[in-house]
């Protein structure tokens, strides 16, 4: 095998870990490749970074069920903020993300945290089927 062809196998390589779900990437990358179109403006009601008055009541429903419904889909926000890719880790930190500087003090999710946040994900997937 050449240079060349050894190069760029590893580089095709590298390109797809960095662009699959390995790389993990920070809450404020996610947050301004997802939810700044709508968060950032304030589209649909969406309460708008930093606006401390509209997410107030959102940050006292608590952690894991703010994360859980806003991941799940609430009101006019689609499922996973509208990215299909997202994972709950990646949605929760730009979640706590949008929460710290919108007057809230949460943490990256731990994995109790992230175990209970699921559990209410499925709990809404089941009452959702239910009222069909």
């Amino acid at each position: 095998m050449s240079h060349k062809s050894a190069a760029f196998l590893l580089f095709s390589f590298l390109g797809l870990f960095f662009s699959g779900a390995a790389f993990a990437q920070s809450g404020e990358a996610t947050y301004k490749q997802v939810c700044v179109s709508c968060h950032g403006t304030g589209v649909l009601n969406a309460p708008k970074f930093g606006d401390k008055a509209k997410w107030a009541p959102l940050i006292a429903e608590g952690q894991v069920t703010l994360t859980a419904h806003a991941y799940f889909g609430v009101r006019a926000m689609p499922p996973k903020g509208g990215n299909p890719n997202l994972s709950i880790e990646g949605f929760s930190d730009a979640l706590v993300y949008m929460v710290n500087n919108s007057g809230g003090n949460w943490k990256s999710p731990d994995a109790q945290t992230i175990a209970a946040i699921n559990k209410e994900v499925e709990a809404r997937r089941v009452g959702a089927n239910k009222k069909r």
